[in-house]
């Protein structure tokens, strides 16, 4: 059974465009949107209802990433990793899971860390070549249901999805 579910943003979770803002009397540059696909949030919501663990482990840091994960249920939130797969395996140690239990989705080589820490690896269909390579290729692209995507193959993996559909009628 997988109990982690680790996520990239950037590319995964949002579509990987990075839209900024320049304020000229300040000389300073500000991230001021990224888009987040609903089905991935519903997906995720379900996933938090029966139990499971989330984590967000993305290289940037943005104030749009904390609402999101605030506003689905994400309570582990790493931002500005380096290092992926170390702290994929910090959280296992905290959570106390094993990595056959874990599952994560990226779309980039700096995700590659964190799928040697786990037992289910998944790419976004616009991922980069490498990714596709050591990870099961969803359909959808970064920010346009992958994740849920994931989510739904794990529950039917795990003879679940049944229950998912049941949960929302």
């Amino acid at each position: 059974m997988i109990k982690l579910l680790c996520l990239d943003v950037d590319g995964t979770l949002s579509d990987g465009k990075l839209y900024f803002s320049f304020d000229i009397n300040l000389d300073k540059s500000y991230e001021i949107m990224k888009s987040f696909c609903i089905k991935d949030g519903l997906g995720i919501a379900y996933w938090n209802k029966i139990g499971r663990n989330v984590a967000i482990i993305t290289g940037r840091n943005s104030p749009i990433i904390e609402y999101r994960a605030k506003e689905i249920g994400i309570s582990h939130v790493f931002m500005g990793v380096k290092d992926k797969g170390k702290c994929v395996r910090e959280l296992q140690q905290k959570l106390n899971i094993d990595s056959s239990a874990c599952a994560a989705v990226g779309d980039d080589l700096n995700d590659i860390s964190m799928f040697n820490e786990v037992a289910l690896k998944f790419a976004p269909n616009n991922c980069a070549s490498e990714i596709s390579n050591i990870a099961i290729k969803l359909k959808n692209n970064g920010g346009n249901g992958a994740v849920r995507e994931a989510i739904e193959y794990i529950l039917k993996q795990e003879d679940m999805y049944e229950e998912f559909i049941k949960y929302w009628e």
